[in-house]
């Protein structure tokens, strides 16, 4: 399976200047959008619309967004962490929110990284390849779950 990105973004503009940073650095990974919390979670569990994915297949990475309709960012990274299938699913906050509130809750809850999305194509096409680097490339996924 190739290394498959979740981005969580109901901004159109974000999603497309995410996309566009993550081709600009060379991120070549098939990237899966959807738009609001409860489309995320049932992407990753198989519900709703995504009923009969192949849940074993996780990306290697999600970026959420916070700000989200529907379900609250910290109420998707909640839910992530309190499942075994999904538990050590690498996520990485990317928000434009600078409150520190939700930093710290975004780390309690088990956010792996919080990015602030830069304003500046510049730095956020830094920020999208450093991010690329890392978690594609370097990081080490634990093993898979067996019988799940």
């Amino acid at each position: 399976m190739t290394k498959q990105i979740l981005l969580v973004e109901d901004n159109p503009s974000d999603e497309k200047l995410t996309l566009r940073a993550l081709k600009t650095c060379g991120v070549a990974n098939e990237v899966v959008v959807v738009r609001d919390g409860a489309e995320a979670l049932d992407y990753l569990f198989g519900t709703g619309k995504y009923e009969g994915r192949d849940t074993s297949q996780l990306p290697t990475v999600a970026l959420l967004d916070l700000k989200l309709p529907r379900i609250d960012g910290l109420e998707v990274l909640r839910r992530v962490r309190e499942d075994e299938r999904t538990r050590h699913l690498p996520i990485v906050i990317l928000t434009s929110s600078k409150e520190d509130e939700d930093i710290a809750k975004g780390y309690q809850l088990g956010a792996n990284a919080y990015v602030r999305k830069p304003i500046d194509f510049g730095e956020f096409a830094t920020a999208a390849k450093t991010l690329g680097l890392f978690w594609l490339l370097l990081n080490e996924q634990p093993p898979s779950p067996r019988g799940s």
